[in-house]
């Protein structure tokens, strides 16, 4: 297999913001009437905008309508972010690394607005040819929609790209579409052995993310 491009997810991978996630979702859920499950962070994980908002309507019975919950809550994140952006350890230094070899996507779950909002406060905008939400392809992860939209936007067969996730979804999104898995899963969020034995690697942080792993 020949890598020519790597594609990263966001959430987890870059950046600590799944338990920031949690936190706010919980938070509006109980403010507006309705009841959070001990499984929702793992369910939402990989879901799209459109998705996890209708869960918190229809689900978990926020008594607020589906776009109001979105963009409620996405404001909500925005301003926990404008306060402290949760870079994980070796993010910027990865993705720069790999930048200087290959051509970089981002598929991620989060919506348009709060990627470009890390991604520049990250400074690593310039460093993805490809930018995307599953939000702009209608199915979230754990389908492959956003990997192949991004694989097709590079200009590379799927085949030839190494993504990097961390979560159960996320790992059966990229390995549907066919590419090269890098697992980087979260401690407080594990992935399931199911969706870890896609992983050609299964790495404790992205320090690990060398030349070596990405290519096999």
């Amino acid at each position: 297999m020949s890598i020519a491009a790597v594609v990263f997810d966001m959430d987890g991978v870059l950046i600590d913001s799944e338990p920031v996630w949690e936190k706010v979702r919980k938070d509006y859920v109980t403010v507006n009437g309705g009841r959070w499950q001990p499984d929702s962070q793992q369910r939402m994980m990989g879901m799209s905008t459109v998705e996890w908002s209708s869960y918190l309507a229809d689900e978990l019975g926020v008594a607020q309508p589906a776009d109001k919950v979105a963009a409620d809550v996405i404001d909500l994140m925005a301003d926990e972010y404008a306060q402290h952006l949760p870079l994980l350890p070796g993010a910027v230094d990865a993705v720069r690394r790999c930048a200087d070899s290959w051509k970089l996507g981002l598929a991620s779950s989060s919506p348009a607005s709060l990627i470009a909002l890390v991604l520049e406060k990250a400074g690593l905008m310039e460093s993805f040819a490809v930018v995307l939400s599953t939000e702009e392809v209608g199915r979230g992860k754990p389908a492959p929609d956003v990997y192949l939209t991004v694989a097709q936007r590079l200009g590379v067969d799927p085949k030839n790209c190494a993504a990097v996730e961390d979560s159960t979804n996320g790992l059966r999104s990229a390995h549907a579409a066919g590419m090269r898995v890098i697992a980087v899963p979260r401690p407080e969020f594990p992935a399931s052995a199911e969706a870890l034995a896609h992983a050609e690697a299964v790495l404790d942080g992205l320090d690990q993310l060398t030349a070596d792993v990405i290519t096999g």
